[in-house]
């Protein structure tokens, strides 16, 4: 059973990372950036001309690795989902530089036995020289085997609520069979989205794709319609993981003027990401 005291005084060690345009192009190429060779404005994200950073890298720079399956946590981490992820983008990141993150636990909230609990954390980039903070990226981790042990029942993260129109925009990108293995070189490597054999554990047929991978091909499509291409437009997201994608499907982001956005799985027609919003300027 997990302590919520313990893990809101976690101390998950800080993380100092290198990167460069070998980042900068792979992390684009993860996210499925790149597929088509003749579309010009996304072949400076993946090395093709003057390279720049694709907005969304901050989500994986300084990223801590799977500290919830340190046995200390009590958490079951077999069993853990990626809920919600939201960032806010203060400073334009250079396209090669020195990073610190220092990610910190910020709640918990126990939905009782049987039905799990929601882990809140918070992760602030900045420049090691200066200091400056780049980004600010904040996750919900659905412990799904981990309720029932008495901790506080909120307060819970409002959920964006979706306009009833149809959508102003479709964007499809059809992700590939190795996707995921592909994208845990960012540093992600959760064991169920690698190994067959703990995908089988939790419940599933085979490993599924990373939920910021799916959220990076979502804000690909958002840099294409709304923001006309231009990267620097997009300012943050958040949104919540409704359900899992299966590398080698096709994921279809609907888009809305206002920013709000999901994602459907589109050979299931189930949305993987819903509620939504980006903020553009």
């Amino acid at each position: 059973m997990i302590d919520p005291d313990h893990l809101l005084a976690y101390d998950i060690p800080e993380v100092r990372e290198t990167y460069g345009p070998r980042e900068c192009a792979t992390y684009a190429l993860s996210i499925g950036v790149g597929q088509d060779p003749l579309d010009r404005p996304d072949l400076r994200f993946v090395g093709a001309g003057d390279l720049v950073p694709f907005p969304t890298l901050p989500l994986v720079l300084g990223h801590p690795g799977f500290w919830l399956a340190n046995p200390d946590t009590g958490v079951d981490a077999v069993r853990l989902v990626h809920g919600e992820q939201g960032i806010a983008l203060h400073a334009p990141l250079p396209i090669a530089g020195t990073v610190v993150g220092k990610t910190r636990v910020t709640g918990i909230v126990d939905k009782g036995a049987g039905r799990g609990a929601l882990l809140y954390s918070e992760k602030q980039l900045r420049d090691a020289d200066t200091g400056l903070l780049y980004a600010t990226t904040t996750s919900t981790t659905f412990l799904r085997g981990d309720g029932g042990f008495g901790g506080p029942q909120g307060p819970v993260k409002p959920v964006h609520k979706m306009p009833e129109t149809q959508p102003d925009f479709m964007h499809d990108t059809v992700t590939r069979p190795e996707q995921a293995l592909w994208y845990r070189w960012n540093g992600d490597d959760n064991p169920l989205h690698l190994d067959p054999d703990v995908a089988a554990k939790a419940g599933f047929d085979r490993p599924i794709l990373h939920g910021l991978c799916s959220l990076g091909i979502a804000a690909h499509a958002l840099v294409a319609t709304l923001c006309d291409g231009d990267p620097a437009r997009l300012q943050g997201l958040d949104a919540r993981f409704t359900a899992t994608v299966t590398p080698g499907e096709t994921l279809r982001t609907d888009i809305w003027s206002d920013g709000s956005f999901r994602t459907r799985v589109v050979e299931r027609d189930v949305v993987a990401i819903g509620n939504g919003i980006a903020r553009i300027v």
